[in-house]
This record gives structure tokens, C-alpha cells and sequence, in this order.
């Protein structure tokens, strides 16, 4: 079409016809298809001498005839797959293909096709641009294109199908004290990040301790869940009366820090070494081409009836065996009891209520597929609560290995990459505070840092002995039940009011029998005296808390009066940073958080 409006002369021009036949229009051409560029025109005017105006009225008489052309020839001649239009007369290789002189229309309608060849060729150059440079944009509307049209989608483009979307559902956490939350969680989530998120819905402090409980009330059987298990997942094999709980467990990976506590020698051993020591225990049980093994007599309650039967077991990573000769481990005297691939360990909530049990140590294996059945389960019980968690400690750790220390660096990761930042940053003001002395009648700056830490106390010491002489009623008895002094602690997250012993004992054990956890509670044989429960060496011990008088002011004590205190919550910092007369420091509080 730029050669539309040209005249007989101008066609004929071999300078012309070699420029439409080889090169491709520019898209100074494409952009303006039906009038020449102004260089063309003059270079064709001073090489054919031909005047401008003759030239400009040439091109108006032949507009109408090239309209004609075009029309005529889309109707009546057909094209090619490439845009061309067929040759009757086949080309010779390497001969220059010998053409009659053509008349205007006749060029006309062979210049047509050329350019539509360029478009089309421009276009696919941009479309192949573009799809190579950005990314594949799926097709919302697949059903309105055709065949030929229909977008073609990259295959590294589409997710996998294990990479699907994940689907929501509700699940229902309960926490100590009856109280339970509905929260919508995804497929995939783990145990982990629902505590985390349980977490941050109840203000609580996060301190890598809480764990998701799967309680089974009916069995009476309860577990804590590993921190990589689905919850969905683990919700699939629990039956309708069971539920999720969100509790403290201090005992989680406490094995990891001392693993003399959790596995005494006489219980460890290893099959293809003789002799190992305690360094080396926790890298045989997480090394799964070592064979370590953990042997002991345990209650075996006989599956379908009700008694028990001491029996020599042995546990290995193919599962829990026990011996029918005495304490023999050759392979004719072993019997498989329970396995370990798809089961899980758990402990007994009342075992001896429920299930007869011997003692109070009891846990089950139970195999995935059991929800209500009981004639499956098989349950154990061992002779104290060391040899208990010894068995439960070691099942795990056979069980996913490498997957529980991964767990356990994963909190302690996180805390090194944010170590920079855990320390608050102090402000101008704060750093150009100092400790002032005002005894006297002038104010002095205390340079010794000593003497400014014991005036601190002092001053804080001063302060408690003033409060206790407050009362909100208005009674100047430092005995009356509204004193500061006997109702500031109920505020505190540690003290469990009015529990029984049994109940406090049943907490410490939930919440991981850990040296240093410890709960206050009421006492049940003095009104006036409050009970220090405390955990060490995994068994709990009870400290009374006596109230006594000194210049009639009413203080606490642990050791008759050597050590007194105002209320309670001195009493407890102070035995924080000090161990005194108790067996250990107190390092974790037991608590109860409503959800």
C-alpha cells in the first residue's frame, strides 16, 4: 500500500523494484502505510525527474483505483499460510526470477500482502517478547477462547498438586480451666504455629513451652503433640469425645539439656557396642545407623482381660518386645508387643481407676487407627516416674529422631538471629539518671554502685513496709483479711488459690517434672499458712509457709522465722535468686490461662 499513489514511471524504476522486492518495510511505513516517507519522495523525484505536482495529482486520480484493486483482490484472490499471495510460475534456485512489466494495479495488489507479512511478523516477535520476559498469567476465561486462540500456559507456572491450596476448618482448644476458643486454622499447620498463634490471641508470654494435649477422656490417655504434626491431621484419628488442649509443658526437650535425669544406666544399652557413656546417648538415639536400646521390667496388662504381668521388656526402633525366658534377649525368647511406626506413646490419667494398674506410671501405645477400642491398646505401667518417662522420652526419640532436635533448635535459632535487638533500647533521659542519696539535709550524688544497689533495696524494703500498713477499708490491723499483704498475691499467675494436694500434684505432673516448677496454693490444715509445691529430681515436694509477727507487723516464712518477708511475692523473688533452704532454685511457674 506505499506504493499506492505512485505513478507509471516511478514503478518502473528498478532502484524501486528491488527496494519492494528484498527489504522489509520500516515502521516509519507500518506506522503510516498509505503515503511514502519524505526522503522517498525526494530521492525518487531527483532520480526520475519528475515533477511535484504532476506527481501529487497522480496520486489523487489513482486513490480510487487502488481501493478498487484491493478490494477485488481479497475477494478474488486466495492467500497463504504466510500472508502471500501463490505464484503460478515456480522459481529456479539461484536465477534471478524473470518478471513482466507489470501494470499499476497489478503492483498494487503484489505490494499488499508484503506488508501484511511485516505485521504479522512484528507481532509475533512482541508476542514472543513478552511472554518470554514476564511471567505466565493463567487465563481467567479458558471457555471464551478458541482453539486456535486459547493461551498456552507454562507448565512451571501451574503449582503442583502438593502445593495446592490449602483448605480452612474450625478446631476447638480447651484450656485448664474449662474455657475453650474456636479457630479457624489451615491444613497445613503444624502444632507449633497454633500454639503460636493460641499465643498470641491469650497475651500470653511466649516462651517455647506451650504444647497442643491431645486428651482422650473416654480412654483416659493424653499426649502431647510434636511441634511438626499436622493438627488436622492428628484430628482425623481422635474420636468424637476427644479434644485438643492448650498446656504448659516445661519437660518438652528438657531431655536434650540433661539426659542423665531421663535415662539412667542401668536402663540404656546398645546393640553394637559394648560400652557407651553419657555424652554419646543422645547421638546414638538420633544416629539412625546405631542401635540403642532401652530394657526394663514393666506391668504388661494381657490384651482382652484384666490382670497385669511383670515381664522383662526391650525397645528398639522395629518396636517393643518383651522376653518369655526370664531377662533373656535372644531372638527365639522375643515377642513383639507393640510398634512404633504407626503408634503413639501415651500416658495414663488414672490407670489405677480405670484400669487396675499397679502403680500410678502407667502409659499405653496406641495404634492410630484406635479411637474407642480398648482391646488394642497396649498398656504398661512402670515402677516410678523416672522409669515412666524414661520409656515415653525414649519412644519419641526412636520414633522421629533428628525431627525432635530440629524442634528443639528451631526456638533457640530464632532467639540468636534476634539477640541484637532483645535488649531495650534505653533513652537520653534514662542514661543520664543517678543514684541520690537524700538522708541527709542536702541531696548527694552515691558513686559507689554498691552502696547505690543497697539503698535501692532499702528503699524498696521501705516501700513494702508502708503498704502493709495500708488498708483499703480503712482498719489499722495488719491481720485483717483486706491488708495489701494477704491479697497481693492472688494476682499472680503462680498462686492457685484453694486446690487440693492431689490437684497441685496432678498440675506439676502435666505441666513436666522439671527441676525448679513450682505452684502456691492455700493451705488446707491452717487457714492462715500457705503451701510451697515444688518439683526436683522429678518428685514434688510440699513446703509450708507460716505467717509470724515481728514489732506488730505480719511477715512470711519458710525456715521459722530466720528469713522474712512481707508477702508473698518477695518471698518467691527471693527464693528465685536464691536457693535458701530449698533443694533448688524455683525456675518455672505453673499457670492456668483462660482462652
Amino acid at each position: 500500500m506505499a506504493s499506492a499513489g505512485c505513478p507509471d514511471s516511478l514503478l518502473h524504476h528498478p532502484y524501486y523494484q528491488d527496494k519492494v522486492e528484498q527489504t522489509p518495510p520500516s515502521p516509519r511505513d507500518l506506522a503510516e502505510p498509505e503515503f511514502p516517507a519524505q526522503s522517498d519522495r525526494i530521492s525518487s523525484h531527483q532520480e526520475d525527474d519528475v515533477d511535484l505536482e504532476a506527481l501529487m495529482n497522480d496520486m489523487n486520480a489513482s486513490l480510487e483505483s487502488l481501493y478498487s484493486a484491493c478490494s477485488m483482490q481479497s475477494d478474488t484472490v486466495p492467500l497463504l499460510q504466510n500472508g502471500q499471495h501463490p505464484r503460478s510460475q515456480p522459481r529456479t534456485p539461484g536465477a534471478r526470477p524473470v518478471q513482466p512489466q507489470p501494470s499499476p494495479r497489478q503492483r498494487v495488489q503484489r505490494s499488499q500482502p508484503v506488508h501484511i507479512t511485516a505485521v504479522r511478523r512484528l507481532q509475533e516477535e512482541d508476542q514472543q517478547f513478552r511472554t518470554s520476559s514476564l511471567p505466565a498469567i493463567p487465563n481467567p476465561f479458558p471457555e471464551l477462547c478458541g482453539p486456535g486462540s486459547a493461551p498456552v500456559l507454562a507448565t512451571s507456572s501451574l503449582p503442583p498438586p502438593s502445593q495446592a491450596a490449602a483448605t480452612k476448618q474450625d478446631v476447638k482448644v480447651f484450656s485448664e480451666d474449662g474455657t475453650s476458643k474456636v479457630v479457624e486454622i489451615l491444613s497445613d499447620m503444624t502444632a507449633r504455629d497454633l500454639c503460636q498463634l493460641l499465643v498470641y490471641k491469650s497475651h500470653c508470654v511466649d516462651d517455647n513451652s506451650w504444647t497442643l494435649v491431645e486428651h482422650h477422656p473416654h480412654l483416659g490417655l493424653e499426649r502431647c503433640l510434636e511441634d511438626h504434626e499436622l493438627v488436622v491431621q492428628v484430628e482425623s484419628t481422635m474420636a468424637s469425645e476427644s479434644k485438643f488442649l492448650f498446656r504448659k509443658n516445661y519437660a518438652k526437650y528438657e531431655f536434650f539439656k540433661n539426659p542423665v535425669n531421663f535415662f539412667p544406666e542401668q536402663m540404656v544399652t546398645w546393640c553394637q557396642q559394648s560400652n557407651g557413656s553419657q555424652a554419646q546417648l543422645l547421638q546414638n538415639f538420633l544416629n539412625s545407623s546405631s542401635c540403642p536400646e532401652i530394657q526394663g521390667f514393666l506391668h504388661v496388662k494381657e490384651l482382652g482381660k484384666k490382670s497385669w504381668k511383670k515381664l522383662y521388656v526391650c525397645l528398639r526402633r522395629s518396636g517393643l518386645y518383651c522376653s518369655t525366658k526370664g531377662t533373656s534377649k535372644e531372638p527365639r525368647h522375643l515377642q513383639l508387643l507393640a510398634d512404633l511406626e504407626d503408634s503413639n506413646i501415651f500416658s495414663l490419667i488414672a490407670g489405677k481407676k480405670q484400669y487396675s494398674a499397679p502403680t500410678d506410671h502407667g502409659l499405653c501405645i496406641k495404634p492410630n487407627k484406635v479411637r474407642n477400642e480398648t482391646k488394642e491398646l497396649r498398656l504398661l505401667c512402670a515402677e516410678d516416674e523416672q522409669s515412666r518417662m524414661c520409656w515415653m522420652t525414649a519412644f519419641r526419640l526412636l520414633k522421629y529422631g533428628m525431627l525432635l532436635y530440629q524442634n528443639y533448635r528451631i526456638p533457640q535459632q530464632r532467639k540468636a538471629l534476634l539477640s541484637p535487638f532483645s535488649t531495650p533500647v534505653r533513652s537520653v533521659s534514662e542514661n543520664s539518671l543517678v543514684a541520690m542519696d537524700f538522708s541527709g539535709q542536702t541531696g548527694r550524688v552515691i558513686d559507689n554502685p554498691a552502696e547505690a544497689q543497697s539503698a535501692a533495696l532499702e528503699e524498696g524494703h521501705a516501700w513494702r513496709k508502708r503498704s502493709t500498713r495500708m488498708n483499703t477499708l480503712g482498719s489499722q490491723s495488719p491481720l485483717h483479711p483486706s491488708t495489701l499483704s494477704t491479697v497481693i498475691h492472688r494476682t499472680q499467675h503462680w498462686f492457685h488459690g484453694r486446690i487440693s494436694r492431689e490437684e497441685s500434684h496432678r498440675i506439676i505432673k502435666q505441666q513436666g517434672l522439671v527441676d525448679g516448677l513450682f505452684l502456691l496454693r492455700d493451705s488446707q490444715s491452717n487457714p492462715k499458712a500457705f503451701v510451697l509445691t515444688l518439683c526436683h529430681h522429678q518428685k514434688i515436694k510440699n513446703f509450708q509457709i507460716l505467717p509470724c509477727e515481728d514489732d506488730g507487723q505480719t511477715f512470711f516464712t519458710l525456715d521459722d522465722g530466720n528469713t522474712k518477708f512481707s508477702d508473698l511475692i518477695q518471698l518467691v523473688d527471693f527464693y528465685q535468686l536464691n536457693k535458701g533452704v530449698l533443694p533448688c532454685k524455683l525456675k518455672h511457674h505453673c499457670i492456668r490461662v483462660a482462652l
